[in-house]
């Protein structure tokens, strides 16, 4: 089945299709999603903490030094669940790696950096978990954002294991009154994902965001693979005209591939990434 151009730039240009904060579609199009024989280990603790637990799956027959994609969701920093992104998870383990989909305090639990501490303390564990694998940090939106600082930046502690990052229309530098509630960055007001020079410790990037998204700019992106391009370190930066901020996230999904509404390639473009980006430690 196909569609018309306009039909498919109007549903990936709005959050009708995979509305954040709502579970019912994400979770029946994971329901919807096939496993391919992948397995899920669920509720691990990375942490102490009620929110400090992660879904692993693990497709067969995958050699010890596979990439182990490390999936970081997205909801603003106040709601998010795991559970509702096995659409997500699925088609990457498909990719011939191992995903994490990783669980962060929100707010008012938590605000900055505490979700960003979270996404380092899983980063520690999953390294030290499975210490032969190339850790590459992925997350859609907020998620974008907890992965590129820990990818980015060295003061979390866990960038020296991270071989690489994919940001899916994440926000990367910022006021906080952009965001809402603004307490969520109450004690820093001017918010970077990477404050400071991006140099050899800076591991690959691909950087995803659709042009038509109103949620966070697309500037985001372009403006983060150019520190990156002057620094000398590796990106690849794509947009996809007409594709809004769930459509980047949504042309993962099974269902949504299979109706010809990915609106481009992003799958593909993860695939590219992670044979260049992964391998042996």
């Amino acid at each position: 089945m196909t569609f018309s151009a306009p039909l498919r730039r109007a549903v990936l240009s709005t959050a009708a299709l995979f509305p954040l904060g709502a579970c019912a579609p994400t979770r029946i199009a994971g329901a919807l999603t096939p496993k391919g024989g992948t397995t899920r280990e669920q509720g691990i603790a990375y942490g102490p903490l009620p929110r400090h637990h992660l879904d692993l799956y693990a497709p067969p027959g995958l050699p010890e030094t596979a990439p182990l994609l490390v999936f970081i969701p997205g909801g603003g920093w106040r709601a998010e669940e795991r559970e509702d992104y096995r659409f997500v998870a699925y088609p990457l383990a498909g990719l011939d790696c191992r995903v994490a989909v990783v669980d962060y305090r929100l707010w008012p639990e938590t605000r900055f950096p505490g979700f960003v501490e979270d996404t380092a303390l899983a980063t520690r564990f999953l390294a030290r978990r499975e210490p032969r694998r190339r850790l590459i940090l992925m997350g859609h939106s907020a998620g974008a954002f907890n992965a590129g600082c820990v990818a980015l930046d060295p003061r979390w502690g866990a960038q020296d294991r991270v071989g690489g990052f994919i940001g899916l229309a994440g926000p990367y530098d910022f006021t906080a009154d952009e965001v809402d509630p603004p307490g969520i960055f109450a004690d820093a007001p001017h918010v970077q994902a990477a404050p400071g020079a991006l140099g050899p410790a800076t591991p690959p990037m691909l950087l995803l965001h659709g042009e038509a998204d109103t949620i966070v700019r697309p500037g985001h992106s372009s403006d983060l693979a150019a520190r990156a391009r002057a620094a000398g370190r590796p990106v690849r930066h794509v947009t996809y005209p007409g594709m809004g901020h769930i459509g980047v996230l949504a042309a993962l999904a099974a269902p949504v591939r299979a109706l010809g509404l990915e609106g481009g390639d992003v799958l593909g473009e993860v695939r590219a990434f992670l044979a260049q980006a992964g391998g042996v430690v």
